[in-house]
């Protein structure tokens, strides 16, 4: 048997027709370039998020840049986040010419641990982006606690997060901003690069609409610096189609999640997995992706076994970003995040798509019960 990380044409199989007849619209219109399509997608994007205001944009890391850009963040100024994250959540903070200042995790969510941001503010700091790491919101209330107590503002990096929910609020509505990637392996992804800032007011919905078509309000009348930021057409449009669907596929990867959990209960590898928690607050987790912690140093060797076997894995992520060489100017080093450290040297992805069957998931267990006898 072979069991892919990620298999999205049968995702893309039943909604076939439809995404190419959109397409197909888009191409006769020659509305390429924001238009109807991308109005109408952040309308339905608004609705889903329950947030205030919703934008399209190229990618998730220009979500993070355009929102930092909206608050005017640059040098001199502090903003805190996890060292456990893909890169472009410290990326845009580098890129805005802000510096980047790391808070330890919490070993269960692999999220950001609120009790590290408070030690961690200083008169620089300016704002805090959790991020919702593989489909499961960090700890908000306190997080937003320390941003108003600090005058601090809060981007929900929701890249991997979206129709996650905490307390029965969506990831991107909690925070002043959420940004959202739509990359193909997402929950909700297009068929290219694409992405979404969510915001809290109207008045910042238009604000980032200036921001992402080169900070002009009117043609060729510049008020800002933006950048070109905009979501073509046909990824609005296809995204459209499949946000009708994404409350069906999140289900579906929760129900792979429980069977997996059964799965690894009867193959009594407790003592050799850790399986992906739930936080110990109220949420809702969509698994963009299933990371479970391979203990006593058998990570590595356990992931050239599967793959040995025709079993997808990956790494998320093997380098806490403290330790990156492009981020060596900013000090880090072995020790500083404990927590974060020990998870890069533990963790692995499994297959968790809502495709995924029942007879691959016992096969992707039953591998990993044969590479402990």
């Amino acid at each position: 048997m072979q069991v892919p990380l990620l298999d999205l044409r049968a995702q893309y199989a039943p909604l076939k027709a439809e995404i190419l007849k959109a397409v197909e619209e888009i191409c006769d219109s020659q509305r390429f370039i924001l238009g109807p399509a991308v109005e109408s997608f952040e309308k339905d994007l608004v609705a889903y998020c329950r947030s205030e205001g919703a934008v399209g944009v190229t990618s998730g890391s220009d979500a993070l840049i355009i929102a930092l850009m909206a608050e005017g963040i640059g040098a001199g100024d502090e903003v805190i986040t996890t060292p456990f994250t893909f890169f472009a959540t410290v990326g845009a903070i580098v890129r805005v010419g802000a510096t980047p200042v790391f808070a330890d995790i919490d070993p269960v969510t692999f999220n950001i641990d609120p009790a590290e941001i408070e030690k961690k503010i200083t008169p620089r700091t300016k704002a805090i982006i959790p991020v919702h790491l593989f489909g499961q919101c960090a700890d908000m209330d306190p997080i937003m606690a320390i941003a108003k107590e600090h005058n601090l503002f809060v981007i929900e990096d929701a890249c991997q997060a979206i129709g996650a929910e905490y307390k029965g609020r969506r990831a991107g509505s909690i925070g002043r901003y959420g940004a959202f990637s739509f990359f193909p392996s997402k929950n909700l992804g297009c068929f290219g690069d694409g992405g979404a800032v969510t915001c809290d007011s109207k008045e910042l919905e238009a604000l980032l609409k200036i921001y992402r078509n080169h900070g002009q309000s009117k043609t060729y009348i510049h008020e800002y610096v933006g950048g070109n930021f905009r979501i073509d057409a046909l990824q609005a449009r296809i995204l459209e189609i499949k946000l009708k669907h994404l409350d069906s596929w999140s289900v579906a990867r929760q129900a792979n999640a429980d069977h997996y959990a059964q799965l690894f209960a009867d193959a009594g590898l407790g003592d050799k997995i850790v399986l992906p928690q739930k936080a110990s607050y109220d949420v809702r987790h969509i698994y963009n992706q299933y990371c479970i912690r391979v203990k006593d140093g058998k990570r590595d060797a356990l992931k050239n076994y599967l793959a040995e076997n025709n079993v997808g894995c990956a790494i998320y992520y093997p380098l806490s970003l403290h330790l990156q060489e492009c981020f060596k100017s900013l000090g880090g080093k072995v020790g500083d995040y404990p927590v974060c450290e020990e998870a890069t040297g533990e963790v692995l992805a499994l297959p968790i798509f809502g495709e995924c069957t029942a007879a691959e998931r016992e096969y992707v267990v039953g591998t990993i019960k044969n590479f402990y006898k």
